[in-house]
């Protein structure tokens, strides 16, 4: 490369080998071709191809120099989708007809939003639509397709079905109206800018050539404008192209490189070649010009695995070459493989790896995986030995704290304080730092408020719902505050400066520190900069900005571990590790299923000359390549995933197939899936406390005696340990509610309406236009309802008929029975003539079966009557003479029935209660015998204490 060449002669093209480390070996080799001289360097210019490779290559420079140096200029050439900007090196100042600048991405994002909502879209349908149309913007103008050939394709094509024919429609129209919208707007696009910089560039070059080397490296991009500069640049007098991983002759046969783009067939777009040789052919540079770069790095590999890889990686007409293949030229020694049961334990095998990786001094690891999840889970496993090595690739900024918070305001506002994203608003973080404590206080309490279903909607129906409560006060005021700030339809641009202010008034300014902060509040400012009046109904802007916040990344500054890195595909990109650990190799992650196109079917993609949708595929395969290339390689998998079996990655396959099967790390594989089960766990014996008899309670409510006797110990954990079960926030309108619901209207029927049918349907009717309940719930239930209350109403008028009279409701009694009080409350007790009381229950469901009343599992009414025998109900004076079950569901056909318990000898029936209940008495609550758990599990249908009691553990072993 020292000695010059004339211009438009033979090209200077080099390959750095996949075994090697990209980025060290190209620093090691510049510094010995112009380290003699101080300045040499510092004159010469490296084009890369994205700001990530700026860095990897610095960092290189820093390792190989051992000393000060003067770096030559590092110039990204941009990528339009990875929304990289061309490097302000290339894009002079003094140009003589200066470009105008490129629209930002978000702002064309919106734009287009703005066109397709015209035709009836709606805001969050738009700009997903709008994201997907952007990147075909991109691919047609970096393939240099001009957007009339979309006219001429359907012209072309009378035949498409009706929705590809619609779709090119709409394409036709958007690019008539786009050229002119960017030119009223003196922009261009971002694509098109870089062709037009790229491409004045190599003419000047080509007029009067720099001074100092200029040197292309790492650049596997094959757009049109890409190829042009790089075939200037290696046809400089001191220029030249350097190609990561380029396969040789000895590694790829000269059939197998023409078969990369046969004539007249399709091209392998899967292939890890494939993109370099479109990028020779464009640049107008054969494969046999090519040399391999002679300078070495560090990390690297023996020779042998590249070509063993590149075996591996041949397409599938020319597989069977393994059979062949003498042994060296197919083994991968230094490459083991881990299978582990699931991504958690996947995380944690690759953490104890690259935790191995620092017993040995100066040595390096990296994680290299395009699963984010992967990435983070290896990230917080690593800090168990309080190693942080954060994921270079970033986090989505709605998962950072700033980030739910704009998403909790957002989900709160969208769905007019609901309790759940109320709650979870307050609760935040980062919020109510003034006074954390205070704050959090009033919090608890509006949560214990917001259980059970939903108050009506909006700041009014709160304040009916809260009424006077001070944690409603102390919190209304922000509420309000931010309430105000949103109307129903409002301009992104609006929302987000309500979203900037918001933050401001739960969290203060603070909130917008760090990296997060600084992501957050460039995205709101550039939003609220916006003048498209892109506008956005309030039950869409939690959609719209949880994908606004999914697509900006956090990167996390300098300060990680010096010697672990986690990284993805393109992080990876142009360096290694001595330990290169390749995770997530299962199809659909490495590599990633390929994203269909909502604009252009395949057919006209390929008409058009834009590239397959296949065609990531081939450079996932060849980021493999060049990971392989490390000394020390690890590849794992999860067998599973959070729900079904996975399939190993094809290129895992490949390599397995080749090789006859891959070295199994075993040992790493024991240690992750035992790590944690350092404690042989004895699953528990079913429960049976025995408290003495004189901490036991000596008071008993009627509905519990039915709980004591099917479940000992829930009864334990409600009446002496005090426990209760919790609805749920904004939960159903569940069964308890709906029987209160009922018995309240029947309540409020015979104290204020003496029973009178005529009122009965009114009081229902009331109950029913409550705004809390669900229209959906109103709608399937009034029915049912309705006819179980007429017959409610119709069964009173035929007691009173027969001299039956309604006496009280919901009226609470007590008796003394041995040194236990009974206190129960009645539904209704009626009185019939001279014959004595009617002790009526009612049941919105099912009543209990006559069995169980007889076997003494459901004794609440008979203990209602004991009560009222002993005068236990105040005013109420008389002996039952029956007992009665008066249910709304169905039977026989027909909503409401009515069910004695007594076979007309009350008596009796109540002498057998009695007796149930004092040997419950004597053995439970005046005795010391266990309170066992489920001792009667037929009886014992609810649920609220079996995780208390730890059900699973025992049940069903004894």
């Amino acid at each position: 490369m020292s000695e010059g060449h004339a211009p438009d002669t033979r090209p200077t093209v080099y390959s750095i080998a996949a075994h090697r480390s990209f980025a060290d070996a190209l620093a090691i080799g510049l510094i010995r071709e112009h380290g003699k001289d101080p300045l040499a360097l510092a004159r010469g210019r490296i084009l890369l191809p994205t700001n990530r490779a700026v860095r990897a290559v610095r960092e290189a420079f820093v390792r190989a120099s051992g000393s000060g140096l003067l770096l030559p200029r590092l110039i990204p050439i941009g990528d339009p989708e990875l929304v990289e900007r061309i490097g302000a090196a290339l894009d002079p100042a003094d140009h003589d007809d200066p470009l105008p600048p490129a629209i930002a991405p978000r702002e064309r994002q919106l734009a287009l939003a703005k066109l397709l909502a015209e035709g009836g879209a709606g805001a969050v349908e738009a700009m997903r639509r709008a994201q997907d149309l952007g990147a075909l913007l991109d691919q047609l103008e970096v393939e240099q397709v001009s957007p009339l050939a979309l006219r001429e394709l359907a012209a072309d094509h009378p035949d498409l079905e009706d929705h590809w024919e619609r779709l090119l429609g709409q394409l036709a129209l958007l690019f008539d109206r786009w050229p002119a919208l960017l030119e009223a707007r003196g922009q261009t696009s971002l694509a098109t800018r870089r062709n037009a910089l790229l491409g004045s560039l190599a003419e000047r070059w080509r007029k009067a050539p720099p001074e100092g080397f200029t040197i292309a490296a790492g650049i596997t991009t094959a757009a049109p404008a890409v190829a042009g500069l790089l075939s200037r640049v290696a046809r400089l007098p001191e220029g030249a192209v350097i190609l990561p991983a380029l396969a040789m002759e000895r590694e790829m046969p000269t059939a197998e490189w023409d078969a990369l783009r046969p004539e007249g067939a399709a091209p392998q777009l899967t292939h890890p070649q494939y993109h370099l040789r479109l990028l020779l052919d464009r640049m107008g540079v054969a494969r046999d010009e090519v040399e391999p770069w002679r300078h070495g790095g560090r990390a690297a590999a023996p020779a042998v695995r590249a070509r063993a890889v590149a075996h591996a990686m041949a397409s599938a007409a020319f597989s069977d070459k393994w059979v062949g293949l003498a042994p060296p030229e197919r083994r991968l020694t230094g490459v083991r493989v881990m299978e582990l049961p699931d991504p958690a334990i996947e995380a944690t095998a690759i953490a104890i790896a690259m935790r191995e990786v620092l017993e040995t001094p100066e040595k390096t690891a990296a994680l290299v995986t395009p699963d984010r999840q992967l990435a983070r889970r290896v990230s917080q496993q690593l800090r168990r030995w309080g190693i942080h090595a954060d994921d270079s690739a970033g986090t989505p900024l709605s998962q950072t704290p700033l980030g739910t918070l704009l998403l909790g305001i957002i989900d709160a506002v969208s769905e007019r304080f609901a309790p759940v994203p109320l709650l979870g608003l307050i609760k935040h973080p980062l919020v109510g730092r003034g006074d954390r404590g205070t704050w959090l206080r009033h919090a608890r309490k509006l949560d214990g408020k917001l259980r059970g279903p939903r108050p009506p909607e909006g700041i009014e129906g709160l304040d009916r719902h809260f009424g006077d409560l001070d944690a409603w006060s102390a919190v209304r005021p922000k509420i309000v505050e931010i309430d105000a700030l949103f109307s129903d339809k409002m301009a992104v641009g609006e929302v987000a400066g309500a979203l900037r202010r918001s933050v401001e008034i739960l969290a203060g300014e603070q909130a917008w520190a760090g990296q997060a902060g600084r992501v957050a509040g460039e995205l709101i400012a550039g939003l609220e900069q916006d003048d498209t009046q892109l506008f956005v109904e309030r039950r869409e802007m939690a959609t719209l900005w949880r994908d606004l916040l999914d697509q900006e990344a956090v990167r996390p500054v300098y300060g990680g571990h010096p010697r672990l890195n986690i990284w993805g595909l393109l992080e990876a990109r142009l360096q290694q590790a001595d330990v290169m650990i390749l995770g997530g190799l299962n199809e659909g992650s490495w590599p990633a299923a390929p994203k269909p196109d909502p604009w252009l079917a395949p057919r006209l993609r390929r008409e058009l000359g834009l590239q397959g949708l296949d065609y990531r595929t081939g450079l996932a395969a060849h980021d493999l390549i060049s990971a392989l290339g490390a000394p020390r390689v690890i590849l794992t998998r999860a067998v599973r995933d959070g729900r079904s079996p996975t399939v190993a990655s094809r290129f895992l396959l490949r390599l397995q197939a080749m090789t006859g099967g891959l070295a199994r790390d075993h040992r790493i594989e024991r240690l992750a899936t035992s790590i944690d089960n350092h404690l042989k766990l004895k699953p528990t014996e079913r429960p049976r406390p025995t408290p003495p008899p004189k901490d036991r309670p000596r008071d008993i409510y009627v509905t519990a005696v039915d709980r004591l006797k099917g479940d000992p110990f829930a009864f334990y954990a409600q009446a002496m340990l005090r426990l209760r079960a919790q609805d749920p926030v904004d939960g159903d309108h569940h069964a308890k509610w709906k029987g209160d619901a009922v018995h309240k209207v029947l309540e409020d029927w015979l104290e204020k309406d003496r029973c009178d049918p005529a009122k009965l349907r009114d009081r229902v009717l009331a109950m029913l236009d409550d705004e809390a309940l669900h229209p959906m719930l109103r709608a399937l239930w009034e029915p049912r309802l309705m006819e179980a209350i007429d017959f409610m109403g119709a069964k009173v008028e035929e007691g009173r008929a027969e001299g039956r009279e309604p006496l009280a409701a919901e009226r609470r009694g007590k008796r003394m029975i041995g040194d236990v009080t009974l206190h129960g409350i009645v539904d209704r007790i009626d009185r019939i003539g001279d014959k004595g009381l009617a002790i009526v229950d009612y049941k919105t469901g099912k009543p209990p079966s006559l069995t169980a009343v007889r076997e003494g599992f459901a004794l609440q009414l008979g203990l209602l009557g004991l009560i009222a025998e002993a005068g236990g109900f105040e005013g109420i004076e008389g002996a039952p003479s029956a007992h009665e079950y008066w249910s709304l569901a169905k039977r026989y056909g027909k909503i409401g029935f009515v069910m004695g318990v007594d076979d007309g000898a009350a008596g009796d029936f109540l002498d057998t209660t009695l007796a149930h209940f004092i040997d419950l008495a004597d053995d439970y609550l005046t005795g010391n015998k266990p309170f066992t758990a489920k001792l009667n599990p037929a009886y014992a249908p609810y649920g609220d204490y079996d995780q208390l009691m730890r059900l699973d553990e025992w049940y069903g072993r004894e």
